[in-house]
């Protein structure tokens, strides 16, 4: 089994955070998104992972040992691809063109996911799918009477379904995937200017490939500030049976109020911190509240009160209460 892991964009609804770390990379109740993804697609596949493939700009060194050392930790090798030019989530997937062989999985790493299916191998194609409210805002997928996928819609303006696609797709046969992105590519087949997976889709449908659903029973959404706050919130909810406090964090006079994840060499002093907030390694609250939040390693907090927020590495903050996205190497007084 093979995952492609298209993460070449450049995170625009995150900024600042995404200035100096890529969007993927931002942490997640203590790990990155990208990682997280990563741990719950093997989780669902229940099998031995071969090769991981990250679509990435060019993110520097550190990044890319990063990635590496993700697929590692899942017993898996990983491979780095570059996608130069933003042309479609084809032309993205093409660019790890030696990894579509066999059984693959593509998925797209600003979204994550809860299933308590297991990924059946044996189905010729697997779209990973949601349920929601109102699906005027997604691709969604129709079925018919044996939940097999008839039709994609795009931003369906009538209701046609409420089966929301979340970004994450298996293929039984990876090549076969590969010749269909390469015809849409070898002759042009774009839409608004880009080579799109949802036409390959198609074209296999129409050539007789079954794709039914993988109904996820949660999906996590990673997008801006406010979703990727709630996205650590639900995480820590989902892990919190599990230590979520470094050994070497050192809390003096304050309240942990659970699920909160507190990194390694992290200060807490003179603070009630939590629920829902992840603390990142060497990071110091003193004389502060914090609570529902994301604060990233090498941060210091002091005299606040903050809540619904995101600090990035090497930021401080000294002040009262908001709603903040404060990004890498930020200083605030107040």
């Amino acid at each position: 089994m093979n995952i492609i892991i298209p993460m070449a964009g450049m995170g625009k609804r995150m900024r600042p955070h995404t200035l100096t770390v890529p969007k993927p990379l931002v942490p997640i109740a203590g790990k990155p998104i990208v990682q997280r993804l990563v741990e719950d697609i093997h989780k669902v596949c229940r099998e031995k992972l071969d090769e991981i493939g990250f679509i990435i700009g060019h993110f520097g060194e550190q990044v890319e040992k990063d990635l590496l050392a993700i697929a590692e930790s899942v017993g898996a090798k990983g491979r780095i691809f570059y996608q130069e030019e933003a042309l479609g989530t084809a032309h993205a997937i093409m660019c790890a063109e030696s990894l579509l062989e066999g059984n693959v999985v593509v998925a797209f790493a600003d979204t994550l996911f809860k299933a308590d299916f297991v990924l059946d191998t044996k189905q010729e194609g697997i779209i990973w799918v949601q349920k929601v409210e109102d699906p005027r805002a997604f691709g969604v997928v129709k079925l018919d009477a044996k939940g097999v996928i008839t039709d994609f819609v795009e931003k369906p303006e009538q209701f046609v379904s409420d089966l929301a696609i979340i970004g994450i797709y298996y293929f039984k046969d990876g090549a076969y995937l590969r010749s269909e992105l390469k015809y849409l590519l070898d002759n042009n087949i774009t839409e608004k200017g880009e080579f799109q997976l949802t036409n390959a889709l198609e074209n296999m449908k129409q050539k007789g490939t079954a794709f039914v659903p993988g109904k996820v029973t949660e999906w996590l959404d990673c997008g801006n500030k406010n979703a990727t706050v709630y996205t650590n919130q639900r995480y820590l909810e989902f892990i919190k049976d599990t230590p979520l406090v470094h050994a070497s964090a050192k809390i003096e006079n304050s309240v942990i109020i659970p699920p909160v994840f507190i990194g390694a060499n992290a200060v807490i002093k003179n603070s009630v911190v939590g629920p829902h907030v992840s603390v990142g390694d060497k990071t110091k609250i003193v004389d502060s509240r914090v609570q529902n939040s994301i604060v990233q390693k090498d941060s210091i907090i002091a005299n606040a009160n903050i809540a619904n927020s995101m600090l990035g590495n090497s930021a401080s903050y000294e002040g009262t209460p908001h709603d903040l996205s404060v990004g890498d190497f930020n200083t605030i007084k107040q």
